[in-house]
């Protein structure tokens, strides 16, 4: 695969602009980052629906109160892992999130089996599988952001950041390499994709990241090399994840928003798997 300068310059100039909103979500505080996200989940969510409606055109005939409830209903799981962080007045998101999220589950399957009819366990199946791929894991990645004391502190920052770092240093690591050495296809899912390309990007990823930790000393070296490598390797299988309903949608890029990158899931793909496995290690061997 030769490598496509103009390709790379167009996706290294949108990425200048994607990392300076990022940036500002990321490190302004708490609420920026709950922002942030909440934007990223809506927006995977248009995308996964338009996806799954081009495979299966049944799940494109579902109700708005379907359609819709059903993000409202994946964002309460963001809501409630904000652990009591964010609240206006008395109203803590995290009971807000519990509430609405326990009603809606309730209505929503009743008020689908009875608007909808026909194929409604196939589309309750897809919204329950976008809940486990877009909410609960952007979910998991704000309980990272909230969940630890003011003693432990620096890994409400470090781990988000070290999940996020680590998926955009081997993303774009494995296309460096990939371009300039890559032979050997991963997957027929995702042509492109080289075992040269994916293992030196996780191998630059894990590097990058312990030499970030070295520098900074928020998190040991082991840790952090640890989970770099679960992120690059459970992010890159989001991506072929992502490659494989696009490939049954039968479209080139999940969206349009960012041009060279796609949409908000060819964007945070790899991280929506990451997050899930890496709080997984992090509730075993840090909590």
């Amino acid at each position: 695969m030769a490598f496509q300068w103009q390709t790379f310059k167009t996706r290294a100039l949108t990425a200048i602009v994607f990392v300076v909103i990022m940036a500002a979500g990321l490190f302004t505080g708490k609420w920026s980052f709950f922002i942030l996200f909440s934007f990223v989940h809506f927006g995977c969510w248009v995308e996964y629906q338009k996806l799954v409606s081009k495979f299966n055109p049944d799940y494109g005939q579902i109700t708005p109160f379907h359609k819709y409830g059903i993000m409202v209903a994946g964002w309460c799981l963001l809501l409630y892992f904000t652990n009591y962080e964010l609240h206006i007045n008395d109203w803590y998101f995290t009971e807000i999130g519990l509430v609405l999220g326990a009603i809606l589950i309730i209505v929503l399957p009743i008020v689908a089996l009875i608007k909808e009819k026909v194929a409604f366990v196939k589309n309750m199946s897809f919204s329950l599988l976008g809940i486990i791929y877009i909410s609960l894991s952007l979910g998991l990645l704000m309980y990272l952001r909230n969940h630890w004391n003011e003693e432990n502190y620096r890994l409400n920052m470090t781990i988000p950041l070290l999940i996020i770092f680590t998926v955009w240093v081997n993303d774009t690591m494995a296309y460096i390499v990939g371009s300039l050495i890559g032979k050997t296809p991963l997957s027929p899912i995702s042509p492109k994709k080289t075992w040269e390309g994916t293992i030196g990007g996780t191998i630059l990823a894990i590097v990058v990241m312990v030499l970030i930790a070295h520098f900074t000393g928020r998190l040991s070296l082991l840790h952090t090399a640890i989970i770099a490598g679960i992120a690059a390797i459970t992010g890159t299988l989001g991506d072929l994840f992502k490659s494989k309903l696009k490939r049954m949608a039968g479209v080139k890029d999940s969206g349009n928003i960012m041009p060279g990158h796609g949409g908000f899931l060819d964007r945070f793909d790899s991280m929506l798997f990451a997050a899930t496995a890496v709080w997984f290690y992090v509730v075993i061997f840090l909590d």
